[in-house]
């Protein structure tokens, strides 16, 4: 058996915390789960592309679904395969289950030539 690691702040300076207000502490807690994303009309509306752009086959998604997915995946740390399922999942849930979902491999090729910031407005209060 292992031994405990002690501490490395000496117990002269190591500072006590004690929780007097249970109730503030729970409802911190419990809000450290809470995750709300939406989707603005606009996104919404402008999901799919409505230009072809050049040769090669008719782009499907708009460069806004593209930024969009792309911008989860980054806040979340997610790979691009679980992105593909979170997206879609989101959609489900808001109630629009008739718009189709970027998969891994046009959100991996689109990702080269677009450029996507992610900016503060990006992130969600947590």
């Amino acid at each position: 058996m292992p031994a405990a690691k002690s501490s490395l702040v000496h117990p002269r300076f190591k500072r006590e915390y004690r929780v007097t207000n249970w109730r503030e502490y729970e409802r911190g807690l419990r809000a450290r789960g809470d995750v709300t994303v939406w989707f603005s009309r606009d996104a919404i509306a402008n999901w799919l592309s409505k230009s072809t752009r050049g040769p090669g086959g008719p782009r499907i998604y708009s460069d806004l679904a593209i930024e969009t997915s792309l911008t989860l995946r980054s806040v979340f740390g997610l790979p691009l395969r679980q992105t593909e399922g979170f997206v879609g999942s989101m959609l489900g849930l808001l109630g629009h289950d008739n718009l189709p979902v970027p998969d891994h491999t046009t959100l991996s090729r689109r990702a080269q030539s677009l450029d996507v910031t992610i900016t503060s407005e990006c992130f969600m209060t947590w």
